[in-house]
C-alpha cells in the first residue's frame, strides 16, 4: 500500500467476486482493521481458520500471514475495511499488536456500539473524500474507533488466568515503559529493571508475542516514530535522531535505511509526494 491511510467497503458483489479467486495466505506492510455489519469472514490467521458471523471486529498486524474470505448471509455482505501504516497512529500501533495477538477476531452484539462505529467508519470515509483531508481529524477518529472497540473486548473477556494471559500483562506493561522511554538511549537491561525481571525472561515474552528481540521492538518502535516526525514536522534528519536518542546522524540513517529500505530523506520526499496527491 502506498498510502498512509485507507479506507473502504466491501458489499455483497466485491465478497462474491474475492471468495471466487481467494488469495493464498500472505502478509503486508500495513495495519488492517475490518468491522463487519452484515455478512461472515472466513479468517485464516494464527495458523488456524475460523468462521465469524457479523457483526464483528478483525485486526491483522503488520506481517502477519493471514487470508481473509468475506461471504454474503442472505445475499447481504457490508464489512468496512481500514487500512494504515504503523506511523500513522505511532503512540498506538504496539497496543494493538499486544491486544490483538492470538485473538485477530472479536464478536460484537447487535447493538448500539456497531451502530456507532460504522457511523464513525462513514465520518472517516467523507474526510477522505474531501479535496484535502484532514488526517488529525481522521486519526482521532480512528483512535475513537479503536478505544470503542476495547471496551467491548473487555465486556467479553471473563479474565480467565494462564501463562499466556500473564505474559500479554508483562508485554503490555513492557509496552507502556516503552512508549514513556523509546526516545532514550537506554537498553534492553533498563526495561527489564523496570518490570523486575531478567533480561532473557523479557526477551523470552517478546518473542512469543511478536516474534522479535527486545532490541528489535525498541528499533521499531523509534523506526515508527522517526517516520511520524518526518511526514508531520520540519524538524532536520538530525534533530529527529538527538530527539530519538542516536547520537550519530550517520548511525540513524543507517538504521533507518536498513529497516525501511529508504534514506530518510527519500522517506520524507515520497510521502510528501503522496500527500499531495
Amino acid at each position: 500500500m502506498n498510502k498512509l491511510f485507507h479506507i473502504f467497503k466491501v458489499d455483497a458483489a466485491e465478497a462474491q467476486k474475492i471468495a471466487s479467486n481467494p488469495n493464498d495466505p500472505h502478509n503486508h506492510d500495513f495495519e488492517e482493521l475490518l468491522i463487519g455489519v452484515e455478512g461472515q469472514l472466513e479468517h485464516f490467521i494464527d495458523f488456524s481458520s475460523k468462521t465469524v458471523e457479523a457483526p464483528f471486529v478483525s485486526f491483522i498486524t503488520k506481517g502477519k500471514v493471514h487470508r481473509v474470505i468475506p461471504k454474503a448471509v442472505n445475499g447481504r455482505c457490508d464489512i468496512w475495511g481500514i487500512r494504515f501504516k504503523s506511523e500513522f497512529i505511532p503512540e498506538t500501533t504496539f497496543q494493538l499488536y499486544s491486544l490483538y495477538h492470538n485473538q485477530a477476531n472479536l464478536k460484537l452484539n447487535k447493538d448500539y456500539c456497531t451502530q456507532r462505529l460504522v457511523s464513525l467508519c462513514e465520518m472517516i470515509y467523507e474526510e477522505t473524500k474531501q479535496e484535502t483531508p484532514n488526517y488529525a481529524i481522521i486519526r482521532q477518529l480512528l483512535s475513537v474507533v479503536f478505544t470503542m472497540i476495547e471496551i467491548e473486548r473487555k465486556k467479553a473477556d471473563n479474565s480467565n488466568e494462564s501463562l499466556e494471559k500473564t505474559q500479554n500483562t508483562t508485554f503490555k506493561n513492557f509496552l507502556t515503559i516503552l512508549e514513556d522511554n523509546y526516545h532514550r538511549p537506554v537498553g534492553v537491561e533498563f526495561y527489564a529493571e523496570k518490570l523486575f525481571m531478567s533480561s532473557r525472561n523479557l526477551n523470552m515474552i517478546c518473542q512469543n508475542i511478536m516474534e522479535q528481540s527486545v532490541s528489535e521492538l525498541i528499533e521499531t518502535r523509534k523506526l515508527i516514530e522517526a517516520k511520524n516526525l518526518l511526514i508531520s514536522t520540519d524538524k532536520t534528519i538530525s534533530e529527529i535522531a538527538y530527539d530519538l536518542g542516536y547520537n550519530e546522524n550517520s548511525y540513524f540513517s543507517n538504521v533507518f535505511k536498513k529497516k525501511s529500505g529508504q534514506s530518510p530523506s527519500e522517506f520524507r520526499d515520497d510521502m510528501k509526494k503522496l500527500l499531495v496527491s
